[in-house]
């Protein structure tokens, strides 16, 4: 379901190259190397949309623009030894612009739903529902609280990573973290 189903296997020699050199690569055209950089970062970057966006469907979206915008731009990248971070940049501003575009086409006409079948309506009000469980859950951290979360639960990165990634000492990233955790574990207590 996510971008161009990239799912091959990956061996011993290619796990050990870095995100860095494989982005270089990637700059120069190299489809191969877009395929291991996606496998090694697509949770990661999912994760930090999702703690943007906090809609599931949404952040399959922005992942395949991201990674779009990856394969369009890496020529341009100036290597720093963060290329995740790089990456996390293009997927903020596709984030805010979703949210932009979103803002022009938050009316939605009565026709348009009077026009709509009742099946469809049912699904639409049953997506309703998980997204706003799944938001819910997450409103109630601050974003960097939700971003090291998701990063850390559903990317399954270390603190350690994390904290290299969003530009955080450990300490703040493990502290966030915690502080967190125990904010979600009251929410779901109470619920």
């Amino acid at each position: 379901m996510l971008l161009f189903g990239m799912t091959a296997a990956v061996g011993e020699r290619e796990k050990k190259v870095s995100d860095e050199a494989l982005l270089k690569r990637v700059g120069r055209g190299d489809e191969e190397a877009f395929r291991q950089l996606y496998q090694n970062t697509d949770r990661t970057i999912y994760s930090f949309i999702l703690s943007i966006v906090k809609n599931p469907y949404d952040a399959e979206e922005i992942l395949q623009e991201t990674y779009l915008k990856i394969w369009t731009s890496a020529s341009g990248y100036v290597g720093q030894g963060k290329p995740l971070a790089w990456m996390f940049t293009i997927a903020r501003n596709l984030c805010y612009m979703r949210f932009r575009d979103r803002r022009h086409e938050a009316d939605v006409g009565l026709d348009e739903l009077n026009q709509m079948e009742a099946g469809e309506f049912c699904r639409q009000i049953e997506n309703v529902a998980d997204r706003l469980a799944l938001t819910a859950a997450l409103d109630i951290l601050k974003e960097d609280e939700r971003q090291i979360v998701l990063l850390h639960a559903s990317a399954g990165m270390k603190h350690r990573e994390i904290a290299a990634s969003l530009q955080m000492p450990l300490a703040t990233v493990l502290s966030k973290y915690r502080r967190a955790m125990k904010k979600l574990e009251e929410y779901l207590g109470k619920e």
